[in-house]
């Protein structure tokens, strides 16, 4: 037999060394990295601009105006703010934040966004992706030790394809409390101790589940080593100027700015078990913060070009028609190539709508202390109002 040639061996070892090189390094990509030292992005804050004093946003003011007392008459009770290419065209406040010391609504008053924190959460741990802090394909299991399923990858948290069990509906079948909040270790522990089965094959389709963002917060303070409300002030709320912006915890109660939640007819919403659980509700904010927040994602600001169009990327495709859910956003998609971002929320007495039309750079955001179904509904009203024609079919109202 002949013996190879040594530079051809040495040329295989070169190439071994290469590739066992550049596997590390992929490899070192995919799993969790050490010593979160990101500093906040500066500079970042712009005042907010005004188009309010021409001819055509005159009338439009007076059309919205009249539009929303007779939706005053029906029951909301809440703050609206719509922006178009980056001007503020109709800001207004509707009612009181505390009713009972006849406290109105301002631009300062923090409504609980409810399921529209999902968006905080997701754009935040896409945030600690694009930095490369964490990878969304990789198992939940890198992350959190304790997670039972190890089929599960962050993704499938990000778009509800887990197969996980909404914890809003399991936790009080274990503990028989539907009144003392719970934290998001408890419903982890509770989570890795009973183990429920999952509602169906991971990553086979789409299920809209409050556990899955409840697990992307504990990601986010896993990999930072810092709790959630720390992180989403500094990294998140501080740079962007949301300076009535805050993550709710029951055990500090709420701030002088927040407002009470209401059922439809005037009593209080107390808190109850899911409260003290963050990342798939949990925040609370301004409609003129939420409209920074929409802002941001235009100047990529906390977010390249490439994460949004991750974010805003359909992910499931079982069931045909325009509704489709990316990256901690819901959508709809048209076939000709328009895409409308955005989510709804209701937690308790809380309703909110925030939908972005990206192509025009048109956003509406309604925030709700009072309970009405009335305000999913608004959406595509105020569109028809200011466009001068219907929105396109498909407007959602889930939450």
């Amino acid at each position: 037999m002949r013996s190879t040639p040594s530079y051809i061996v040495t040329t295989i070892l070169l190439l071994l060394l290469i590739a066992c090189h550049s596997g590390t390094e992929q490899a070192s990509a995919r799993t969790p990295a050490s010593g979160f030292k990101e500093t906040p992005i500066k500079n970042a804050v712009t005042p907010l601009v005004y188009d309010t004093n021409s001819v055509q946003a005159q009338n439009i003011i007076a059309q919205l105006d009249n539009y929303y007392r007779g939706q005053v008459r029906a029951g909301f009770n809440g703050s609206v703010l719509i922006g178009n290419k980056g001007r503020i065209i109709y800001e207004r406040y509707f009612g009181v934040a505390n009713r009972e010391r006849k406290v109105p609504l301002t631009p300062t008053s923090a409504c609980q966004l409810a399921s529209v924190s999902k968006t905080f959460a997701g754009a935040a741990l896409l945030y600690l992706y694009q930095r490369k802090y964490v990878n969304i394909d990789l198992p939940v299991q890198t992350y959190l030790k304790q997670f039972p399923y190890p089929n599960i990858t962050v993704k499938m948290l990000l778009d509800h394809r887990s197969g996980i069990p909404d914890y809003t509906k399991w936790v009080p079948e274990y503990t028989g409390d539907m009144k003392n909040p719970i934290t998001n270790e408890q419903m982890l522990t509770l989570l890795s101790t009973r183990k429920p089965a999952l509602e169906f094959t991971p990553n086979k389709h789409f299920k809209y589940c409050n556990t899955n963002f409840a697990l992307i917060a504990m990601i986010i303070e896993k990999v930072t080593e810092m709790n959630y409300y720390d992180f989403m002030s500094k990294y998140i709320f501080q740079p962007l100027g949301m300076t009535s912006s805050f993550v709710y915890s029951p055990w500090k109660g709420l701030p002088a700015n927040a407002t009470i939640s209401y059922k439809y007819n005037w009593r209080r919403e107390p808190d109850m078990f899911a409260d003290g659980v963050y990342g798939d509700k949990g925040i609370y904010s301004t409609v003129e913060d939420m409209y920074r927040w929409d802002q941001s994602f235009y100047h990529n600001l906390l977010l390249s070009n490439e994460t949004l169009e991750l974010a805003y990327g359909p992910c499931s495709f079982e069931k045909p028609g325009i509704k489709n859910y990316g990256l901690g956003w819901r959508m709809l998609c048209y076939p000709n190539g328009n895409k409308i971002i955005y989510h709804n929320g209701w937690w308790h007495g809380n309703n909110t709508s925030f939908y972005r039309f990206i192509r025009e750079d048109m956003t509406i955001i309604v925030l709700g202390n009072k309970f009405t179904n009335s305000i999913y509904h608004q959406a595509p009203a105020v569109y028809s109002i200011i466009k001068g024609q219907p929105v396109q079919k498909g407007f959602d109202t889930e939450d």
